[in-house]
């Protein structure tokens, strides 16, 4: 059984990755609602948080429908970091504070912070020490390979945050320049569980895109946790998915056309319970547009969803796709999802 700090999960576990503009409030419900052991907030940029910059102290909220939950920070002022970590103590009380030393975007990692932190493990050291020895809250941190093919320095990053104290390593198979394209090299997230000096979870992150290859990721590479980031955006029952076929090694059905409207509906309205309605409705588009994903014929009904302007507008539509698609059920989404993965 997989334990960090004092929680507790199942065996073979799944959990959501933070991803910003994307795992929000309402997110991170559907795919609780499909069985995610373990979310994360958006990543949250010490330097908004200790200005009380008001998008990032709204990142700070949790719901207890969601636990186990953790919040995830990224930076690369040592001090900067410490005083986030104790306004988080003081103003949030996640199950547990995670690190991000892998986001490979430009503006971030160029300057040091997420991936570019792969770079100067001294800093990364002195960073996570002080956050540890700061928080309440157990700590984890997010890494990639390294910061290009030819600096996968992961498994000693992997023994220094384990040294500093961090309670579980999440690696994403990918180096920094890579970005998200390639394939996610999941030898080396295995070589890292694998090192005997090693004795803190390894959580396998990149490419996990069915349920037959999260099988594959924990029975090849023995990872204790496997996370999914952007395959679960559209698809947020892809953790129910997950999960049934790893405790019973049948496929689950694929929802069709008549429950993905259900589903996207009830996004939505989360959506809307949580922020204003201009912005509910703006912040969904990125989801509708894979909820439909396989439709055939969908490109103008696609454009009219991802231009609506209201709640209203966007009902009407769902409305209509359900009239007009509902012929698209649980077989033609799994063909398709089929010949695709």
């Amino acid at each position: 059984m997989l334990k960090i700090g004092e929680l507790e999960f199942c065996d073979k576990p799944v959990f959501l990755a933070p991803m910003e503009d994307v795992t929000d409030p309402s997110f991170r419900y559907m795919c609780k609602k499909f069985g995610a052991d373990l979310m994360f907030t958006e990543f949250i940029s010490v330097d908004g948080l200790i200005r009380d910059a008001k998008k990032s102290l709204k990142k700070l909220d949790i719901f207890d429908y969601e636990r186990p939950v953790g919040i995830q920070i990224y930076g690369h002022i040592p001090e900067a970091m410490e005083q986030a970590s104790l306004m988080i103590n003081k103003n949030a009380n996640p199950d547990l504070l995670d690190i991000n030393y892998g986001c490979p975007v430009k503006k971030i990692a160029t300057r040091g912070a997420g991936a570019g932190m792969m770079r100067n493990l001294a800093l990364m050291k002195e960073i996570t020490e002080k956050v540890v020895k700061s928080s309440k809250f157990p700590v984890t941190a997010k890494t990639r390979l390294g910061w290009d093919s030819e600096s996968l320095n992961v498994e000693e990053v992997a023994l220094l945050l384990q040294d500093c104290g961090i309670q579980a390593i999440t690696i994403h198979g990918r180096s920094r320049v890579q970005m998200y394209k390639g394939e996610a090299d999941w030898n080396l997230i295995g070589k890292v569980k694998n090192n005997q000096n090693i004795k803190i979870p390894i959580i396998g992150n990149g490419d996990i895109t069915s349920a037959k290859n999260a099988e594959e990721k924990f029975n090849k590479y023995g990872v204790d946790a496997i996370m999914i980031g952007r395959a679960a955006i559209g698809k947020p029952w892809i953790f129910a998915e997950v999960k049934h076929f790893l405790n019973t090694r049948k496929h689950l059905a694929s929802p069709g056309v008549v429950e993905r409207v259900e589903y996207a509906k009830e996004h939505l309205q989360k959506s809307l319970d949580y922020k204003e309605n201009k912005r509910g409705v703006y912040e969904m588009r990125r989801h509708f547009a894979l909820y439909f994903k396989a439709i055939p014929d969908f490109r103008d009904t696609k454009i009219k969803l991802l231009s609506a302007q209201t709640s209203e507008e966007i009902l009407e539509i769902l409305n209509f796709i359900q009239e007009k698609y509902g012929k698209y059920d649980s077989n033609f989404f799994e063909d398709y999802e089929n010949n695709e993965n």
